[in-house]
């Protein structure tokens, strides 16, 4: 035995022993390396199963998993989402998420669903989602923004710009989304004063355009003076709404007989008796004065509200956008209607 096994101060015992550390070393850490992969898998698996849908497109339960339906599943799950069928997406992309070994490709798959989550109003859920998403791969910019979304739905502002410091890190512009959630953050605040908001919303108005109309809008329900010197007609397009339904009690005259858009648009709606000399310029406001003028009675305006970035069309205005998640792109669209002599004007 003694001459098939160098002796141990031979230099030829040292590498074998050295080749067969490594060897030990390389079969554990495999060994480890399957473990961890196994216990992070179970933990996926139980994590998934806290989401159960309880509609899905799939019999799930006995569909057999093939790698070549990856793409038209996908496919079928985003087609559910824009249609708004959320639970049938849901199911598919759980589905999928089970099934699928590959690690980048499972992430992708959690991200959708938790966009999916996040527009389905699961709130909860969507956080959970995304933080289970950021502690496998912290640097998804996508993730990030939109669990900042969803802590801003929750109210829970301070949360939601927690993300702003890795956005900013990541390279994302973050100025617009800073400005903004300070702002929800003192349209929400019950323990600011009045004084306090007023001089925060005359700041927003002032500093940064696309608040103009959310920052107006607050104004007129603490103190309509201000307001009004803050109304501006050329950017009627923007608040073409909001001044048709305002309350009789909170019209500035002196101001509404300084401008011709103002006074046709009272005129229009009945809370003045003359007419400004000359057309506003404003299709609708132009055609109802008019038409009033000439005895016919009970036309009104209706808004719907459009998202300039994805064209997406909602019967009420938003601050974000529901679809796209894009902040600052409403645009408010008139129409003519028939009155309903039944429904007030203001809805400040």
């Amino acid at each position: 035995m003694e001459h098939i096994l160098p002796a141990y101060r031979d230099p030829l015992f040292g590498i074998l022993l050295l080749i067969g550390a490594a060897l030990v070393i390389a079969i554990a850490s495999y060994g480890w390396g399957l473990y961890k992969q196994q216990k992070e898998e179970g933990k996926l698996h139980r994590f998934l199963q806290t989401f159960e849908s309880k509609e899905c497109a799939l019999e799930t339960e006995t569909l057999a998993y093939d790698p070549q339906l990856l793409k038209p599943l996908t496919l079928l799950a985003k087609a559910f989402e824009y249609a708004g069928e959320y639970p049938k997406a849901i199911g598919i992309y759980r589905y999928l998420i089970t099934h699928n070994d590959d690690e980048a490709t499972r992430l992708e798959l959690m991200e959708q669903l938790g966009s999916t989550y996040l527009k389905a109003g699961f709130l909860e859920r969507a956080k959970q989602l995304f933080l289970e998403i950021l502690r496998r791969s912290p640097r998804r910019k996508r993730v990030l923004s939109e669990l900042g979304i969803v802590y801003e739905r929750m109210q829970r502002f301070d949360e939601a710009k927690e993300v702003i410091e890795p956005l900013r890190e990541l390279g994302v512009e973050t100025e617009t989304l800073e400005a903004f959630l300070d702002f929800l953050s003192l349209k929400h605040d019950k323990g600011r004063s009045d004084e306090e908001k007023r001089s925060a919303y005359i700041a927003a108005i002032e500093a940064h355009p696309f608040l103009y109309r959310p920052a107006l809008e607050a104004l007129f329900k603490i103190d309509d003076a201000t307001a009004w010197r803050y109304v501006d007609a050329d950017r009627f397009d923007k608040i073409a709404d909001l001044m048709w339904r305002l309350g009789g009690s909170q019209l500035d005259l002196d101001i509404i007989a300084q401008h011709t858009l103002w006074q046709r648009l009272y005129f229009a709606r009945g809370d003045r008796k003359e007419d400004a000399k000359e057309i506003c310029g404003v299709f609708e406001i132009d055609l109802i004065a008019t038409a009033k003028k000439g005895g016919m009675e009970g036309i009104d305006l209706h808004f719907t509200y459009l998202c300039d970035a994805c064209k997406q069309n909602f019967p009420v205005p938003f601050l974000r956008c529901p679809s796209c998640m894009q902040i600052g792109t409403l645009l408010v669209e008139r129409h003519l209607a028939k009155r309903d002599d039944e429904a007030g004007h203001s809805l400040l």
